[in-house]
């Protein structure tokens, strides 16, 4: 999922964010779900948002959906531009473009 930081708060882009789909998979449904739950702001059809304070729950969501082995990394794994530092509390969930 590509992301970026600003102002301590870190954006999935709006393409990478996982969908929702009524009827779908239970597995991605309640992926979908957990990552809304702990966004600071996630509108529909735009990027959602993490402020600083979750990030440690955002990594803990990511590990698990990575461990269940239901998803592939490219919907799991946090993926920064080259730019930027990733931050300690998200490099286990992270890579670079």
């Amino acid at each position: 999922m590509k992301v970026s930081i600003a102002d301590d708060i870190l954006s999935i882009h709006h393409e990478d964010v996982p969908p929702y789909k009524k009827g779908g998979s239970v597995v991605r449904n309640t992926y979908f779900w957990a990552l809304k739950s702990i966004a600071c702001y996630a509108p529909k059809g735009g990027d959602w948002e993490f402020d600083a304070v979750v990030w440690v729950a955002l990594k803990r969501i990511l590990l698990s959906f990575q461990q269940s082995g239901y998803l592939r990394d490219r919907e799991t794994v946090l993926e920064f531009p080259d730019v930027l530092l990733i931050p300690e509390e998200l490099r286990a969930v992270s890579s670079y473009l």
